[in-house]
């Protein structure tokens, strides 16, 4: 049994003396694990750094067994974050949503192709944003999406701002008015091409974060991932620029 395909590093663990055990998002093949013999080097915590894109030859005598990795480098996304702190942990926290929220073995292209994407975005000044829409895309991917097209309860899809807790179906703010205080907001940017201040990215991060706990991770030991909480307490502070944005 053998294969051939290209993935991004979600998790590279040390397996005896010399070793990984590692986790790779595949675009054919999906989350994917293998053994990487004499990973545990130098050269080797470079090159399985999470974020990395690896073009990856999985080898195994039979289907069900752990099977091992032969890997050569594509593109060495993680290097363009190290620097920056917030970037870096979201960029953690998506590697490690991915692992344990998609099913192993089983193909998701869509995933790859928005975890690819968000990895690019990052590079850039509204990488926040791309973070939680990336969190809505995974929702929808793993087959909880969420129904932000139009109110649930007068089908009109004019001045949505809020989102039932219950059925993931947003809600008007007229509609709202008598139980809003039980409802999730919903914050522009996750329905039009508008900027994103710090308060909209942390209604963001609350509205995708309790529908992955509520149907993603409710049944998961130690419930969602908690790199996830290091991007919600980096948001919550003062924002700083990178050198050249504007602050």
């Amino acid at each position: 049994m053998d294969w051939t395909d290209e993935g991004i590093v979600l998790a590279a663990r040390r397996h005896g003396e010399s070793a990984l055990v590692l986790s790779l998002l595949t675009h054919a093949h999906g989350r994917h694990a293998g053994l990487v013999r004499g990973g545990a080097g130098r050269r080797g915590r470079a090159l399985y750094e999470p974020g990395n894109r690896l073009n990856a030859t999985w080898k195994a005598r039979l289907p069900e067994h752990l099977g091992s990795f032969a890997c050569e480098l594509v593109a060495a996304d993680a290097a363009a974050v190290l620097e920056d702190a917030g970037r870096l942990a979201a960029l953690a926290a998506a590697c490690a949503l991915a692992e344990a929220a998609l099913p192993e073995r089983e193909p998701h292209p869509s995933a790859y192709e928005g975890l690819a994407g968000l990895i690019h975005a990052l590079s850039g000044a509204d990488y926040a944003a791309a973070y939680v829409r990336w969190e809505l895309a995974l929702l929808s991917e793993l087959g909880f999406g969420l129904d932000l097209a139009r109110c649930a309860v007068s089908g009109s899809n004019d001045t949505l701002s809020y989102v039932s807790p219950k059925s993931g179906r947003a809600v008007s703010l007229a509609a709202a008015e008598p139980y809003r205080d039980r409802l999730l907001r919903l914050p522009r940017f996750l329905i039009e091409e508008v900027e994103a201040g710090q308060a909209e990215l942390l209604d963001g991060l609350r509205l995708t974060g309790h529908f992955l706990a509520a149907h993603v991770f409710a049944q998961r030991t130690g419930g969602v991932p908690l790199a996830r909480a290091r991007v919600v307490a980096r948001l919550g502070r003062r924002p700083r620029a990178r050198d050249g944005e504007a602050r």
